[in-house]
């Protein structure tokens, strides 16, 4: 288990993070394209995804946790950068997943979220 930001209680399972990344890939490329982010950002959002794409990291894949923890700190920025240019409201119109998955990007963009209603 991995906790999602600093005093969260909800902790989030690797392979449900892992079941984001195609999300996450969508809410780049949706939010890259919208005109009402600010150009800055949509640049910054297309650099993210070419980096995310190139074949090598700054700290290599294939080292356990410590590995991928590059991909998610520079995602969590550029979330960040979002958030503070285009409001919270850019990653409710272009979030392509479930309202869980929604609630966990939020929590790595920085924006604390009410819990979810339980079924």
């Amino acid at each position: 288990m991995y906790v999602a930001g600093r005093g969260e209680a909800k902790r989030v399972d690797l392979k449900d993070a892992v079941r984001l990344v195609p999300d996450v890939v969508r809410l780049l490329n949706r939010l890259r394209k919208d005109p009402a982010v600010p150009r800055r950002v949509r640049w910054e959002l297309l650099a993210l995804i070419a980096y995310l794409a190139m074949p090598f990291d700054l700290v290599p894949d294939f080292i356990p946790v410590v590995g991928y923890a590059d991909d998610v700190i520079i995602v969590a920025l550029a979330l960040r950068a979002v958030v503070r240019h285009a409001g919270e409201s850019a990653l409710d119109r272009h979030w392509p997943g479930t309202p869980e998955g929604l609630d966990a990007v939020k929590r790595l963009a920085g924006i604390r979220t009410q819990p979810l209603a339980q079924e």
